[in-house]
């Protein structure tokens, strides 16, 4: 019956992306698949990956991650302009622009692939890039005005998600509510997210917790937190359901291969880049 519904909803898929011309999302065709699993690896951003199905996330501030694949995409979330004392440019950025600190209005004109999270001309953003070995695209969410706390901004903010090596990893951005049916369903399955734990200026810590838990990823990374109190109050709630792994790293490296056995909610410590780390 499951391998009937899955034919089914590629099928589907296969359908929708002859009318968009666009590539369909492997992550919303097989939600319901459950992934192999062993352990994580963890290693410098500029080390070589070991298999072609293997992705690196390097935590660098605040929002940012670098997101790498062996063949040598680099995308870097909610960037601001700056990653560190070092030249690399990246392929892609993505941003969101609830708080200066989650875009820039001057990005590297070097970058060749800059994707904005809120509306454009009066529309919202709808990204679908397709780079062979990544597939990028977006779930637009609303975020409080910054002038009036109850009054939502429609479609200010994106949920990124990044396809890559039959990975699956979401970055939830300045997420201000708790995604809805839809929402979650356009989601898809999510191996690894990126989760803000600041337990107020983004969703508080109870709504982000019942986020993570529906989302049932193998990896959650904290982000956004300012201090050790926001992150250790997110950790003392989800642990009864996640293992914590404090790393103690700034990057690690995953496949499917070696997502972990139980839930996991791995503790990375931001650190900018630079050619030394």
């Amino acid at each position: 019956m499951l391998r009937l519904a899955l034919a089914c909803l590629l099928t589907l898929a296969a359908t929708t992306a002859s009318a968009q011309d666009r590539r369909i999302s492997h992550c919303i065709a097989i939600a319901n698949a459950d992934p192999g699993i062993e352990f994580i690896q963890r290693a410098s951003w500029k080390a070589p990956l070991p298999d072609e199905f293997t992705v690196r996330l390097t935590y660098i501030d605040h929002s940012m991650f670098l997101l790498q694949t062996s063949g040598g995409l680099n995308a870097i979330t909610d960037y601001n302009g700056f990653i560190g004392a070092v030249t690399k440019v990246p392929d892609i950025v993505t941003m969101n622009n609830a708080h200066g600190t989650h875009w820039t209005a001057l990005p590297n004109t070097d970058i060749p692939h800059v994707l904005e999270g809120w509306r454009q001309e009066g529309l919202p953003a709808d990204h679908n890039l397709d780079l062979g070995e990544m597939l990028v695209r977006n779930v637009t969410t609303d975020i409080r005005d910054r002038f009036d706390a109850i009054t939502r901004v429609k479609d200010g903010n994106s949920i990124f998600v990044f396809e890559a090596g039959g990975l699956c990893i979401g970055h939830l951005g300045h997420l201000h509510h708790e995604p809805n049916d839809q929402q979650y369903a356009a989601l898809g399955r999510l191996d690894v997210v990126m989760a803000a734990v600041d337990g107020g200026l983004t969703v508080d810590t109870p709504t982000m917790i019942r986020i993570v838990k529906r989302l049932k990823s193998s990896i959650v990374l904290p982000m956004h937190w300012f201090s050790r109190g926001s992150l250790e109050v997110f950790l003392a709630g989800v642990s009864d359901d996640f293992a914590i792994d404090r790393a103690k790293e700034t990057s690690l490296e995953v496949s499917l291969r070696t997502l972990p056995s139980r839930p996991t909610v791995v503790v990375l410590e931001p650190r900018f880049l630079t050619m030394d780390n």
